[in-house]
């Protein structure tokens, strides 16, 4: 087993690192971004997913799970357009959530799990 940490203060405070590898498996904690609109937040999320992806051996398009959480379901559509960027050629099964985040100013949070490259 692998355990990235990313160095964000979270990690120490709570107790967790950003990604694991186990058993071919790459499970990426939920990832909140910085900016002040959902579409920033979520690109900037997806890009500290990335360096978790990319240091555990794999990539975006080896995501076989992705979870979305959301404060506004409303506001998901607005991360389509990057999302389908992303995803859109490798779609892995995904679900969206409405919930609380961490902080009122989160507006979005996403979690993957890929495989790693055979």
């Amino acid at each position: 087993m692998k355990r990235i940490f990313s160095g964000g203060p979270f990690e120490a405070k709570i107790g967790y690192c950003r990604a694991v590898v186990a058993g071919g498996f790459v499970h990426v904690a939920g990832t909140v971004g910085q900016g002040d609109t959902v579409e920033e937040q979520c690109q900037s999320a997806l890009e500290v997913i990335e360096k978790a992806l990319v240091d555990a051996g794999t990539d975006f398009a080896h995501t076989v799970r992705v979870t979305y959480m959301l404060p506004k379901a409303s506001d998901f559509e607005a991360c389509w357009p990057t999302l389908a960027k992303v995803f859109g050629e490798t779609p892995p099964a995904a679900t969206m959530i409405e919930c609380g985040l961490i902080d009122p100013k989160y507006k979005i949070e996403i979690e993957v799990t890929a495989i790693l490259p055979s």
